[in-house]
């Protein structure tokens, strides 16, 4: 009865990390082995980031290893399109949408476009682009992509 408890406490307040446990778990009793795999890569990241940070990963910086990978994952399908393998494109595009679940929701393009003018308004009159990225990324953190802000900056600074 203690061990049946234990589990629905820590179900309850579970962090990322643990959730991608939880969640491999789960794949390995339903024989997802897709799914399973790719979780796999994930708690092989998240382990290999608390190794390099010396304690266990907080939520946010399990969230940058989830973007990373995220990142990875559509620099591959650009490169496997570019080469005409498809097959491999329709893989990591399955493991990108497993990816995307445990990250925060993505901003819109208009509702980021507000927040790179306000960004640049609050910069002044000569705003100088890297600037104008790190406000505008520590405002939006996770959800948004650090090469659409990139882009929309540049844009925005005629650059």
């Amino acid at each position: 009865m203690l061990w049946g408890r234990l589990r629905w406490y820590n179900k309850t307040s579970m962090n990322l990390a643990q959730q991608l446990t939880t969640d491999m778990e789960s794949a390995l009793k339903a024989g997802e082995t897709e799914r399973l795999g790719t979780l796999r890569l994930l708690r092989s990241s998240v382990a290999n980031e608390k190794i390099k940070l010396g304690h266990e990963p907080s939520d946010d910086e399990v969230l940058k290893v989830l973007q990373r990978e995220a990142k990875q994952r559509r620099d591959s399908i650009e490169q496997y399109q570019a080469a005409g393998r498809e097959d491999l494109a329709t893989k990591e595009e399955h493991e990108l949408s497993l990816v995307q679940t445990y990250l925060p929701k993505a901003l819109s393009e208009s509702e980021l476009t507000k927040i790179v003018d306000t960004a640049v308004t609050a910069a002044g009159p000569n705003p100088q682009m890297g600037v104008v990225i790190g406000a505008v990324m520590s405002q939006v953190g996770a959800q948004a992509d650090g090469g659409t802000v990139s882009k929309l900056v540049r844009e925005r600074l005629g650059q």
